[in-house]
Formats: C-alpha cells, sequence, structure tokens
C-alpha cells in the first residue's frame, strides 16, 4: 500500500453471542395488542373525548375539577370518574352521593386527603358500604393504598389511584413502587389499581409489567401510540429530516 492509500475500513460481523442479543431484542419489540393493562382516557376536552370514546384501546374515561369544567359527558357506556370538589368531608359526601347518580358506569374520586392533611378514609368507608363507586385518588405512599383498600372492602368495584409519575417527579423509581402496591391490593377482588398522572408511553408497558390494572394517559401520550415498535433507524432518519426542515425554515446560515 502506498503513502497514498488510505486503508479500507474492516467489516467486523457479529458474534454468535451479539447475534443471539440482537434477536432477543428485536423479539422484545413491545406490542399495544399484547397489553393486559386497561388504558383510560385523563382529560375533559369534549370533542377529544368524544372521539376517544370511539377507540377500542380506550377501555374507560376519568377527569378532575380542572379538567371537567368544559365536560359534558355522563353516558358513556365505560367507566367515567368524576371528582367531587369541596374540601369539606360532609360537603364531599353530599356530592358524591349526587354524583353517584348520574349513572352506573360513574365512579365518584375521592381525594385521600383534605387540603389539611385530615384523612379521607373514613368517609371512603361510609361511601363504600353505601354502595358508592369509588375511585380514591391522590395516593404517593404505600400505606395510603394499604389504608384505601382497606376502607373500600366488602364495598363496590373500586379503584385506587396512586400517582406515580408523581413519585417519579421525586427521584423514586415508580416499577418497585407500584409493583408493592399491586401485592397490597390483590387481597381485595373488586379493588383495581390505577398507575395516574404517567410520563410517557413507556409508562403503560411498565404498568403492564408489574401487573397494574389501569393507566390513565393523556391525550398527548394517547398521540403517541402510532410509534409503539416503529423501527428505530426509520425514526433516526425522520428526527435528521425534522431537524434539517426546522432549520432551512428557519433561515440558519453561517
Amino acid at each position: 500500500m502506498s503513502d497514498n492509500e488510505q486503508p479500507q475500513a474492516q467489516f467486523n460481523p457479529l458474534t454468535p453471542e451479539q447475534l443471539a442479543w440482537s434477536k432477543s431484542v428485536r423479539s422484545c419489540v413491545p406490542r399495544i395488542a399484547d397489553l393486559k393493562v386497561k388504558i383510560f382516557a385523563d382529560g375533559a376536552d369534549t370533542a377529544g373525548m368524544l372521539e376517544l370514546s370511539r377507540n377500542p384501546l380506550i377501555k374507560g374515561f376519568t377527569t378532575n375539577p380542572t379538567l371537567m369544567r368544559k365536560a359534558g359527558i355522563t353516558d358513556s357506556d365505560r367507566p367515567i370518574s368524576f371528582e367531587v370538589f369541596s374540601d369539606d368531608f360532609a360537603e364531599m359526601e353530599r356530592q358524591a352521593r349526587k354524583i353517584a347518580g348520574w349513572g352506573e358506569n360513574v365512579y365518584v374520586k375521592i381525594p385521600v386527603t383534605n387540603t389539611l392533611g385530615e384523612s379521607s378514609m373514613k368517609l371512603v368507608q361510609d361511601l363504600a358500604q353505601a354502595g358508592v363507586k369509588l375511585n380514591v385518588t391522590a395516593l404517593t405512599a404505600l400505606d395510603q393504598v394499604r389504608d384505601a383498600s382497606a376502607a373500600l372492602a366488602g364495598g363496590p368495584p373500586a379503584f385506587v389511584s396512586v400517582f406515580a409519575g408523581r413519585v417519579a417527579d421525586t427521584g423514586r423509581d415508580p416499577v418497585p413502587h407500584m409493583a408493592a402496591a399491586v401485592e397490597l391490593v390483590r387481597r381485595y377482588p373488586d379493588i383495581e389499581l390505577i398507575w395516574a398522572s404517567p410520563r410517557e408511553l413507556l409508562n403503560i408497558f411498565q404498568a403492564d409489567a408489574v401487573g397494574c390494572h389501569i393507566i390513565t394517559v393523556t391525550s398527548d401520550i394517547l398521540k403517541k401510540l402510532h410509534l409503539v415498535g416503529k423501527n428505530l433507524h426509520e425514526y433516526s432518519l425522520e428526527t435528521v429530516k425534522m431537524f434539517h426542515d426546522d432549520a432551512a425554515k428557519a433561515g440558519y446560515t453561517l
């Protein structure tokens, strides 16, 4: 080889171990059809919820006072949760009983405490024993899961919503946390655990892996469902094109 010639790049084929690993990775591409966890849409945009109600992937709906100001949907044939908006337990009970009368598929969301940090478990127990379907919400700690489950025991079907996204915001891994919550509710067959406040699409598959019954998903995350299982090389190329197009539109020059 002369001084002016450049050495040819050598192609190094994958070892048998690397090939086996590559095949195992390809076999782990996630598929929506394989999910056991139920996806509930979280929001209150009327048009958006009507559209989602036609999506067979969406098994229920949940909302809260902040989101429900624009909502007008109470006739869905799937579970739908509406939250009380009082901070007084007596008024919470009045509102809960009224909301419960909106339909058989309606669950009433009761926060785990009021704003003073006073436990709602006595109210939860009273409502459950009265036959009100409840969604105990805003839980983060495992002792709250234990207490809420005990308060709901013996009542009609109910949900316990653990805000896994907020757990993650504290630097804690939500996956083992939610796995422990699954075990706490396992002894109560009429209670379903909700992975609430997800931060990314991956949370759907994490919730499924630990045995969570339900995950509530906002519209911005639901819009990414078409990306599940997408070819990563194709996605990389699309990203390069996006950066190039954005730079061209901005008119950047050097």
